[in-house]
């Protein structure tokens, strides 16, 4: 591997080194990559540092994994179908990421003393702290014992439905969704139904009362408080209504939790989770999206004992430093400190892909302002041209994801999710210009209408 950048973060060293590999099998060497346990143990990272520099590979459409089997390199053909990430990246995080490496390399000194027990301490401390967190924003009292971690949000999804037994059941989602848990309920061979928004954005209550009270419905997934990909909070009234409603059913709630610390103006005081009956609720986090890659790391709360006793047996092997270093960030608020200018940064950046939007688009899209997210819900006046637009954007900071990627049932077809990763005023709009003229060439000039902001 060639020698880093200076201060370069370790995910971007492995993601480095996989890529010379890559390269090397394109000249007639071998497609299946290393294990994440190899190469922790060649290169001296921990496995959540690997699983991160996999995880981007794979957004890229440069690699796939295979249960049981690990990863491949993918074939030019299948390379060319997933140009695109499946969903739009995250901004990178680099003053929480110091600061998370710096306590990991704090505590690792402390280990080479021998000063504590890590493997248990780690994961011990991380959960006290989360469970700390969710008790003081919530009328819901949590302890370290109901809360379980897992190394991503699909491992955890994915452990989360086989301990509750959800295989081929029927779950109900609010659309458009997040397609981590779509692509989980996929996994598991559930059936799913969606439920469309009304005209203030919320899901439909009437249509969520209907299939509730006709289908044999076992799970529910909602958003806490912030609706993605369209970035728009749930209001009280809204969950305070589906709070009466869910107790008229024997169904379980999960709350996703994977955006709200990425609310705007910080997350409201309450959460869809304080009107519900907390035995029937699973609280499912992450950190990525505050942290970044270097904290891959998802989490789930409930008092079920049938799931906590499936994720110690499935014993989830995780980073001790790299957990305790994360309950540092949360017991010392560093976390809380930087969300800050975290949620500035984001909103600036929405905002300015918003107006170049305007000044290229005018009348032609509808963008409704987020307020919260780090991406902007645009929808075309009819479906797009997707391979057009991936050779648009290709090599630019302007990241988008199709609008059907967020449904099962072919919805959202004219729609696109845009993220801008760039800094420069300049570089936005041509990148907005280079989508401007794909979709002209390949669509002609449709007259799209706009609806008032």
């Amino acid at each position: 591997m060639g020698r880093p950048a200076t201060g370069e973060f370790a995910y971007r060293k492995v993601y480095r080194y996989l890529e010379a590999l890559i390269d090397q099998a394109a000249e007639g060497g071998p497609c299946r990559l290393p294990s994440l346990r190899m190469l922790s143990g060649r290169l001296r990272v921990s496995l959540a540092t690997v699983q991160s520099a996999y995880s981007l590979l794979e957004e890229e459409g440069r690699v796939h994994c295979l249960p049981r089997s690990g990863y491949y390199i993918q074939t030019a053909d299948e390379q060319q179908a997933v140009a695109m990430p499946r969903q739009p990246p995250l901004p990178a995080q680099p003053l929480l990421e110091r600061a998370l490496l710096t306590h990991e390399r704090r505590l690792a000194r402390q280990r080479d003393r021998g000063i504590a027990p890590w493997d248990v301490l780690g994961s011990a401390r991380l959960r006290h702290a989360l469970a700390e967190r969710y008790t003081g924003c919530s009328n819901q009292y949590w302890r370290a014992e109901d809360v379980q971690l897992a190394p991503d949000v699909p491992a955890l999804l994915e452990t989360l439905l086989a301990a509750l037994g959800m295989q081929g059941g029927t779950v109900l989602v609010q659309t458009p969704c997040c397609w981590q848990v779509l692509r989980a309920l996929t996994r598991a061979g559930m059936r799913v139904l969606e439920v469309p928004l009304d005209t203030r954005g919320n899901p439909d209550l009437h249509a969520l009362a209907r299939l509730l009270a006709s289908e044999p419905i076992r799970l529910l997934v909602m958003p806490s408080c912030l609706g993605m990909p369209q970035g728009q909070l749930v209001s009280m009234h809204y969950q305070q209504q589906l709070g009466l409603l869910l107790g008229q059913h024997p169904v379980w709630l999960l709350e996703n939790d994977l955006d709200t610390e990425l609310c705007y103006n910080r997350p409201p005081s309450t959460r869809l989770r304080d009107w519900v009956d907390p035995h029937s609720l699973l609280v499912v986090g992450a950190f990525e999206a505050a942290v970044g890659a270097e904290a891959p790391y998802a989490y789930v709360l409930s008092l079920d004992t049938a799931l906590a006793k499936a994720f110690a047996e499935r014993a989830f092997r995780l980073a001790p430093l790299r957990l305790l270093a994360l309950a540092h960030l949360l017991a010392k608020g560093d976390i809380e400190t930087q969300l800050v200018a975290l949620r500035s940064n984001l909103q600036q950046r929405t905002q300015s892909l918003s107006r170049a939007l305007a000044s290229q688009f005018g009348q032609r899209v509808v963008v409704e302002m987020p307020q919260g997210g780090h991406m902007l819900w645009v929808r075309f006046q009819q479906p797009l041209a997707w391979d057009a637009i991936v050779a648009a954007l290709a090599g630019t900071a302007l990241h988008a994801v199709p609008g059907h990627q967020f449904s099962l049932q072919g919805h959202y077809q004219q729609y696109l999710s845009l993220v801008w990763l760039g800094d420069q005023p300049g570089d936005l709009q041509q990148a907005v210009g280079r989508l401007a003229q794909a979709l002209e060439l390949r669509c002609g000039r449709p007259a799209l209408r706009t609806r008032p902001m």
